[in-house]
This record gives C-alpha cells, structure tokens and sequence, in this order.
C-alpha cells in the first residue's frame, strides 16, 4: 500500500472522516476494518515501508492463520469444497478422489497462496473424467 494510501486510511481510521475523490465536502462514517496481508508488517514497518500508527490501529484483534502445510487436516475439507464449487460452475459430477490421489495432495509442501490453490483445484477437477479425483491427473507437485 502506498504511503500516502496509508495516511488516507489513518485518517478514516482515527477520525472517522474522508473526502470523496473531486468532491471538497468531508464525509463522516463508522467503520469497522478487516484486514489480511501475507507481507510481515514489523519488517515493513523497520524498512519504512508501513505506518507503524496504522499498524496499531489495525493489528486490534489479531487473527492468525497457519499455512495450509502446518494444517494438512484442512486439506480434504478444501479439496471438497473446491471440488463442489467447481462441480457447480462447470456442471460436474465429481464426488470423490482416490486414495492416490488424496496422498498426493496430503503430502504436497503447499508453498502457494490460496488463490493458487483454488486454481490448482480447478485445475484437477477440470481434467478429471467421470466422479473420481485419480492421481494421474495430478499436476506436478
């Protein structure tokens, strides 16, 4: 985020007050922020790179998440959810993976963001053939 994107959302955050773009009237409003990020924000802060103030003023109730590769339990539950998602989209009829290919995907290192796990899902559900996840059409990870 850009400094002087910081301070417009310290003001918003502090005063409760913003202008709109081209408009010279101050408006008022009551929000409540949630915020993710996958930076370290106490390294942006020392590298100058992050308002230690609004730091504050956002970090209020921390919620941390562990990568998917620290929860490997959550791995079938979101492989089932992408997969019924997609099942939705695509007009699929997935409704298992193999055992293979559950091993496969449980011992995968899982570096990537959630998106790119979304797309990996899709992925697999768009090249599977009949109601079964199998390993073959596993990419390689």
């Amino acid at each position: 985020m850009s400094p002087a994107t910081q301070v417009k959302l310290l003001r918003v955050l502090q005063e409760g007050e913003f202008e709109k773009v081209g408009s010279t009237t101050t408006q008022k409003v009551d929000v409540r922020v949630i915020a993710a990020t996958n930076r370290d924000l106490k390294t942006a802060i020392r590298a100058g790179q992050f308002r230690e103030d609004l730091y504050y003023r956002l970090n209020v109730v921390p919620i941390i998440i562990p990568p998917l590769r620290e929860r490997r339990d959550d791995v079938p539950l979101l492989i089932r959810h992408f997969i019924e998602k997609f099942n939705r989209l695509m007009k699929k009829s997935i409704r298992d993976v193999s055992p293979d290919a559950m091993e496969l995907l449980m011992e995968y290192s899982y570096p990537a963001t959630s998106d790119n796990w979304k797309t990996s899902s899709n992925t697999l559900s768009s090249n599977a053939s009949g109601t079964k996840l199998k390993r073959g059409i596993c990419p390689r990870i």
